[in-house]
C-alpha cells in the first residue's frame, strides 16, 4: 500500500468523511499557505515593535569555509593568500593584495585565508596544501621570534614535524615576512616558512619580502609587490591580454556603511560576546574582570611610576597558569577621545553604528575589517576602538588627502604617502613619532567622514599584553599586573601617554570604590613555565618590571614547599635605578629568601654607584656559578626588554660558555641554541 493511500485514509478517518485525493492536496496547500502566511505577519509585527536595534558582535572576519571545494572555471587559476596577524597588519596586506589582483588579473579566482581557520584538524594541513597550487603567504613575527597566536598551530606542525620529503612539487609561493630589525630575531617566521616550503618542493616565484615596521613596512611591501608582478603576468595573463597594462591600479579607500541612530535607541555599550555563555575566552571573546586591587609600587622619592594591579575574575571561569599572559583592552583617556572628536567635527553623544555592507545588501569588499559592536556613541567607539596615538601609516595619510578641502594640504599627504616622499614620511612621521591626532591636528580641513575614519584612518586599538605576576595557586581569582607607566616627551614635544599603562594608573579598584573600572581581558597561553621537577635548578633575570612572571614563579614555588616539595637551587637577578626609588616588591623578595623559595637574590642598582651597573655585569660575577647550574640541567629565564636587556643578557651567556667551556664563538653559539631547542633557556620579552 502506498504513503499517498496511507494518508487519504488517515484525513478520513480523522474527519469522519470521504475525500479524494485531490481534495487532499488542495488542503495541504492551503495549509501550508495559511501557516506561511502566519509567520510572515508574526515576523513583521515583532519587527516593528521596537526601534531598538540589537548589538551585534563580529569578532572576527568569518572564517573561509575551507571544507568547501569551490569549482574553478576552465581558464581561471585559483589563488590563496594566507595570513598570519597579531596587530591586523599582515591581514590588512593579504586583503590589500587580494584586491590589487583581482583588479589586474581576470584569469585569478583569489581567497584570503586565516592560518589559524586553515584546517579544523592538523591532521588536514597536508591534504589540504597538496590541493594549492598558487599561494602567498603574509607573516609577521611576534615576541622573541614567535608566531602570530592566529598562526602558531600551522607554524608548529609545517616546522617541527615529520621529514615530509618534496610533496609540494606542484605549489608555486611567495612569502612576505613582517617583523622589526630591532629585535634579534627579525622576521623569523616568515623566513622558515619561506626555506621550509622550498625544501618541501614548492617553487619560489620571487624572493622572500623582509618587512620592517621599524621604518616604513608598507614601502617594503610596494617593493616586494613591484618584483611579484611581472611574474603574475606571465602566470595570469595571456599573450593577447593588454587590457590592464596601461592602466595603474589605485586602491579603493575602505569605507564603512555608517548609520546614524535616534537618541532613544538602546546602545550597546559593551564589547563583550557574552550572550552565549562562553567561558572559553580569548581575544575575540574577552572577558569583563573588575579591578580588584591598584596601587603604586615605587616609593614617593621616584620621578616614574609602576603600578600593582589585580583583576577579579571570580565567577568568570578564567583560568591561567603560572607564567601566562594576559591581554588587556583598555580605553583612550577622555582627553585623547575630546581631541579626536574635535578634529573630526563631530559631537561626541552622536549614536552610530557601522556596516560592512551597502544598504541592498551587497558586500562593500573584502579589505573591511569587521565592524566594532554598536550600535554606539561616538565617545565609545573613539575611547574603545580607534588607534590614534601611534604614527599613521601611508594608506591613512592617502585616506586624508582624499578627503582634504584645502589644495595645499592634501597635495602635502599625498606626497607623504608617495615614494617620492618617503624620507620626508620617514623623518616627519616616524622619526618625529608623530601621533594621528598629531598629523590631523596639521591639516585641519582633512575630515573624513566617521565610515572612512574607522576603516582606513585610525586602525584598531589593539589589546596591550602583561606576563602576569601571580600564581593561581597563590591567587586562582584574582589575575596580578605589574605595569610600568608610559610617560614622557616625544620629539615633537608631545606628552606621549600609553593607553594602557594610563588607564591602569587611573584605574579605581573596588576595594575603594563600588563604582570601579573594569576592562576587557582574556589569557594567552605562554610556554614560559618552570619545570615540572621543582628540584631542577634555575636562574631569573628580571630587571623592572621584567621581574612580573618571576613574582608568579616564586609564589609557586612557595605553594610546592608549603606541600612538601624539595626546591632546587634558585637565582633571582633583579635591576632597578635605587633601593630608594623603584625596588619594586622588595619585602616580598626578601620573605621569599627567607623563606627559602630563593637561594640567593642579586640587585644591579644602576644608579646607585660611580658607574652604572646592570643584570648583565652581576652575571658575568656569577659566571662560573650560573655555568654550574646550567650543566646540572638547570634553566635559564630571561624577561624584559627585547632590544637592550635581553640582547646584553644573551650575549653575556655566550661569553660566559666560551669561557667557562674553553669554547670558540661557533660552538658557544651551538650551545645557546641546543638550551633554546631544548627548552631551558627560554624569554619573555617585548
Amino acid at each position: 500500500m502506498d504513503s499517498s493511500s496511507d494518508l487519504i485514509r488517515s484525513i478520513e478517518s480523522f474527519f469522519g468523511v470521504s475525500i479524494g485525493s485531490d481534495a487532499v492536496v488542495l488542503m495541504l496547500t492551503t495549509s501550508v499557505a495559511l501557516v506561511v502566511g502566519l509567520l510572515v505577519f508574526a515576523w513583521k509585527k515583532s519587527s516593528g515593535k521596537s526601534k531598538e536595534v540589537k548589538p551585534v558582535v563580529v569578532p572576527k572576519s568569518m572564517p573561509v569555509d575551507v571544507e568547501e571545494e569551490e569549482e574553478v572555471d576552465s581558464g581561471k587559476i585559483k589563488l590563496t593568500i594566507f595570513f598570519g596577524t597579531q596587530t591586523g597588519t599582515a591581514e590588512g596586506f593579504a586583503k590589500a593584495l587580494a584586491e590589487e589582483i583581482k583588479a589586474k588579473y581576470e584569469k585569478a579566482i583569489v581567497k584570503v585565508v586565516d592560518l589559524d581557520d586553515y584546517a579544523a584538524d592538523d591532521d588536514l594541513y597536508q591534504e589540504k596544501l597538496k590541493k594549492e597550487t598558487l599561494a602567498f603567504f603574509m607573516v609577521a613575527t611576534y615576541g622573541d621570534g614567535e608566531p602570530t597566536d592566529n598562526a602558531a598551530r600551522f607554524y608548529k606542525w609545517f616546522s617541527e614535524g615529520q621529514e615530509r620529503g618534496a610533496w609540494l612539487q606542484q605549489l608555486t609561493y611567495g612569502v612576505f615576512a613582517l617583523g622589526n630589525r630591532q629585535y634579534e630575531h627579525f622576521n623569523k617566521i616568515g623566513r622558515v616558512i619561506d626555506e621550509q616550503l622550498n625544501e618541501q618542493g614548492a617553487k619560489r616565484l620571487v624572493p622572500i619580502g623582509l618587512g620592517d615596521d621599524d621604518q616604513c613596512i608598507e614601502d617594503d611591501f610596494a617593493a616586494w609587490k613591484e618584483l611579484l608582478w611581472p611574474e603574475l603576468d606571465q602566470l595570469l595573463r595571456d599573450e593577447d591580454d593588454t587590457s590592464t597594462v596601461a592602466t595603474p591600479y589605485t586602491a579603493v579607500i575602505p569605507e564603512y556603511r555608517v548609520v546614524l541612530h535616534d537618541p532613544d535607541t538602546t546602545a550597546s555599550e559593551d564589547m563583550l560576546d557574552v550572550a552565549n555563555g562562553k567561558v572559553s575566552y580569548d581575544i575575540h571573546h574577552p572577558c569583563r574582570a573588575n579591578v580588584a586591587v591598584q596601587k603604586e609600587l615605587h616609593k614617593p622619592e621616584s620621578d616614574r611610576s609602576c603600578i600593582h594591579l589585580e583583576f577579579d575574575t571570580s565567577g568568570t571561569g578564567i583560568v591561567y597558569e603560572t607564567g601566562d599572559h594576559v591581554g588587556v583592552f583598555a580605553e583612550n583617556c577622555n582627553e585623547t577621545v575630546d581631541e579626536a572628536a574635535k578634529l573630526l567635527g563631530q559631537p561626541l553623544d552622536l549614536l552610530l553604528s557601522i556596516h560592512t555592507d551597502k544598504d541592498d545588501g551587497t558586500s562593500q569588499g573584502s579589505s573591511l575589517p569587521p565592524p566594532f559592536p554598536g550600535p554606539c556613541t561616538l565617545r565609545t567607539a573613539l575611547a574603545r576602538y580607534a588607534d590614534v596615538l601611534n604614527p599613521p601609516r601611508k594608506a591613512a595619510l592617502v585616506a586624508l588627502a582624499a578627503h582634504a578641502t584645502e589644495p595645499g594640504e592634501a597635495e602635502r599627504l599625498k606626497f607623504l604617502s608617495s615614494p617620492q616622499g618617503k624620507d620626508d614620511y620617514s623623518q616627519w612621521v616616524v622619526g618625529s613619532q608623530r601621533s594621528l591626532l598629531e598629523v590631523m591636528a596639521e591639516f585641519p580641513s582633512a575630515k573624513p567622514p566617521l565610515g572612512v575614519f574607522f576603516a582606513a584612518v585610525a586602525p584598531r586599538l589593539q589589546p596591550r599584553y602583561y606576563s602576569i605576576s601571580s600564581s593561581p595557586r597563590f591567587a586562582p581569582e584574582r589575575v596580578h599586573v605589574t605595569c610600568a607607566l608610559v610617560y614622557g616627551p616625544s620629539p615633537t614635544g608631545r606628552i606621549h601617554r600609553g593607553v594602557c599603562s594610563t588607564w591602569m594608573k587611573n584605574a579605581v579598584p573596588s576595594e575603594k570604590s563600588r563604582n570601579c573600572s573594569w576592562a576587557p581581558v582574556f589569557i594567552r597561553p605562554s610556554n614560559f613555565k618552570l619545570p615540572a621537577d621543582p628540584s631542577v635548578p634555575i636562574i631569573m633575570v628580571g630587571p623592572g618590571t621584567g621581574l612580573a612572571p618571576f613574582r608568579g614563579f616564586l609564589q609557586e614555588r612557595m605553594a610546592l614547599k608549603e606541600d612538601g616539595a624539595n626546591l632546587g637551587p634558585a637565582l633571582l637577578f633583579f635591576g632597578c635605578r635605587n633601593r630608594r626609588m623603584d625596588f619594586i616588591y622588595d619585602d616580598e623578595l626578601n620573605n621569599f629568601v627567607d623563606q627559602g623559595v630563593i637561594s640567593e637574590l642579586i640587585v644591579a642598582f644602576s644608579r646607585e654607584g660611580p658607574q652604572k651597573e646592570y643584570v648583565q655585569h652581576k652575571i658575568t660575577e656569577k659566571a662560573a656559578e650560573i655555568w654550574n647550574l646550567i650543566s646540572q640541567e638547570g634553566y635559564l629565564y630571561v624577561c624584559g626588554d627585547a632590544k637592550g636587556m635581553a640582547r646584553d643578557v644573551h650575549r653575556t651567556l655566550h661569553t660566559i660558555i666560551q669561557e667557562q667551556e674553553n669554547v670558540d664563538s661557533t660552538k658557544a653559539e651551538a650551545i645557546v641554541k641546543k638550551l633554546q631547542m631544548d627548552g631551558r633557556y627560554l624569554r619573555d620579552v617585548w
